[in-house]
């Protein structure tokens, strides 16, 4: 990357590594700082697009700045115009750079007099890569169009100009207009009585990055499941939905007793169509969630966890860069270990904690050096390619380890501290760990060692003698496993009748990577995979089938992929296809017909493994 660049106008922008911004953002917030977002938004499902209107209040910096640096996406810019107090516009000089196809395009709008507030027009792209547009026959009632967005990580650009880094926060306020029969929700307080008169307006009163800004509009019908939570839904899945989230209020009491009050006012969940690509979503006050976790058991639920322990670890307290994503979801994948037993016991909680436990042990070697640090070296280190498990997995083990140190009264003592002294701030893994010094290990001498510490955050791998959870069940799985490959037990001889879906989840994760052919058609044929409705299972049966060369359960593995587009449990089924060219030319075409279906993230991560398949099958 350049150090300078120089506008057309004439501006000399400062060196790089003089403003110390994000370098997944062209914004400059050590020259103006965004304070509130005014949005009005047009709805316009025939053109799949937004008409928007972006008003910006900004916070100067520096008393000398001469532009304001926009992040965009494909978008479409009409005008740009300075507000004064009166309301009066006046044009603004802007230049729209060229496409970088990672950042997207930065917009300069020159401002000489450095105004309180700044105006975009702008329509959106049919392909705006934060935005999925479903036809009516997309959806599960088929009735009306539906859209939604997926900020996180750098896609909020792609349908607001904004200054999209998690290190600035903002407050907003929306007006979204829509078709009659069209609800429209967004990451703020959401009324469930709103008339669907296709006039819609939100406030969001709490300060927050951007990649937290979510809408979605389509045929929402509404369920309470509590006095400050309800579940949003196609009228034939609400229900549903309601009945396996009906627990939300003991989940939200759960954390308050552990962490503090909840700070956001209501927590809804809104249960999006099969292609949402991601488990869930913590946009504030709105949880986007996928419908796979609807399997009818609660076995699930800890999603639910996983996203209300962000309004906590994520949304309160927020990594200021996207190498530091480790303080969002390493600290949420340990609180919602907490909620889970809280709520449902320590057996399940032990269960979930050792499934991601083992899958990252197995997985973490093949990475890149750098990869396996809790804080990488940001260098060659995207937006994306930092939410990976060693953020999830690898950080919230490390918070494990400290709660068993320091004792589990204590380190509930620090943690909440840690919420409430950088509530609605944004922060780098070296601000945390300058509280943590003072607050936790030196405050308790003799516990764990600062080097330690530090090995576990800028070190390669899983340091020695991390600690595991126990669990008797998970043992005698391995023991049923390991009998049943070496022969000594029969495939219906397991004792799989009472397993829920993590056990099963940690059966099939520790078979080999290619089994025998026939041990997986035994396995079939005694307990019925083929077909399973339950997603976490079926991407784990499907994904050794195919390993094993059993071409009898392609037509199946298809329809879960087609019918599912969460990356997480459609991307393994198209890797171990494109393993073999027979297999590569099978998965290319249920692609062509599941990808209109898909959202652009998941289109995006198959059609990256299928230029990696060809280039090894060459």
């Amino acid at each position: 990357m350049r150090l300078f660049s120089i506008l057309a106008f004439g501006t000399l922008m400062l060196p790089l590594a003089a403003r110390a911004n994000d370098p997944n953002s062209y914004a400059q917030p050590d020259q103006v700082r965004v304070t509130h977002l005014d949005l009005d938004l047009a709805i316009d499902f025939p053109r799949k697009q937004l008409d928007g209107q972006a008003t910006l209040t900004l916070d100067w910096q520096n008393p000398k700045a001469q532009s304001l640096v926009l992040d965009t996406r494909d978008l479409k810019i009409a005008r740009v115009e300075a507000l004064a107090a009166d309301g009066k516009a006046t044009g603004l000089k802007y230049i729209l750079s060229p496409r970088d196809k990672q950042l997207g395009s930065k917009l300069t709008i020159a401002t000489p007099k450095r105004p309180a507030q700044v105006r975009i027009v702008y329509t959106t792209s049919p392909e705006a890569s934060g935005l999925q547009w479903l036809t009516p026959a997309q959806t599960a009632d088929k009735k009306l169009p539906f859209m939604f967005s997926q900020s996180e990580s750098i896609h909020a650009r792609s349908w607001v100009p904004l200054q999209d880094s998690p290190a600035i926060r903002f407050t907003y306020d929306a007006r979204v207009t829509a078709p009659k029969d069209v609800r429209v929700v967004m990451s703020a307080i959401n009324d469930a009585k709103h008339p669907l008169d296709g006039k819609f307006a939100f406030d969001q009163p709490h300060p927050i990055p951007s990649y937290l800004l979510a809408i979605a509009a389509g045929d929402l019908a509404v369920k309470e499941t509590g006095p400050r939570s309800a579940v949003y839904a196609e009228p034939s899945v609400v229900d549903k939905a309601a009945h396996e989230f009906e627990d939300t209020e003991k989940l939200i009491a759960a954390t308050e007793q552990l962490y503090g009050p909840y700070a956001w006012g209501r927590y809804d969940i809104l249960v999006l169509p099969p292609s949402f690509p991601f488990g869930g979503m913590e946009n504030p006050n709105m949880t986007f969630a996928t419908p796979t976790v609807l399997v009818g058991d609660k076995s699930l639920v800890s999603l639910v966890s996983h996203e209300l322990a962000h309004s906590w670890s994520g949304n309160l307290v927020t990594s200021a860069a996207w190498r530091d994503i480790w303080l969002n979801e390493g600290f949420t994948t340990y609180v919602q270990g907490r909620i889970t037993e809280a709520v449902y016991g320590n057996a399940l909680a032990d269960e979930e904690a050792l499934l991601s436990a083992r899958a990252l042990q197995k997985s973490i070697g093949a990475m890149a050096a750098n990869a396996q640090k809790l804080a990488p070296d940001p260098r060659g280190i995207g937006a994306d390619d930092a939410l990976s498990d060693v953020a999830y997995d690898k950080g919230s083990w490390f918070l494990r380890t400290l709660e068993q140190r320091f004792g589990r009264e204590r380190f509930d003592a620090y943690l909440k501290g840690y919420f409430h002294h950088f509530a609605f701030q944004s922060i780098t893994t070296e601000q945390m760990l300058d509280y943590m010094k003072p607050n936790l290990v030196e405050k308790y001498p003799g516990k764990m060692g600062w080097d330690e510490v530090r090995a576990w955050v800028y070190g390669e791998g899983i340091p020695k003698g991390a600690p595991l959870p126990d669990s008797p069940r998970f043992n005698t799985i391995d023991r049923e496993r390991s009998d049943f490959l070496a022969g000594k037990l029969a495939a219906g001889k397991l004792d799989a009748k009472g397993w829920n879906t993590q056990e099963w989840m940690y059966f099939l994760d520790r078979l080999p990577d290619a089994p025998p052919l026939a041990k997986m058609q035994q396995l079939d044929a005694a307990w019925h995979l083929t077909g399973t409705p339950n997603a976490e299972i079926g991407m784990r049966w499907y994904s050794h089938a195919i390993a094993a060369g059993d071409k009898a359960v392609w037509n199946a593995a298809a329809e879960h992929m087609t019918r599912i587009g969460r990356i997480y449990l459609t991307t393994p089924l198209y890797k171990a296809f494109a393993k073999t060219p027979e297999g590569l030319a099978f998965a290319e075409q249920v692609y062509a017909r599941a990808r209109a279906g898909y959202h652009p993230l998941t289109q995006q991560v198959v059609e990256s493994v299928f230029a990696s398949a060809k280039t090894a099958h060459k």
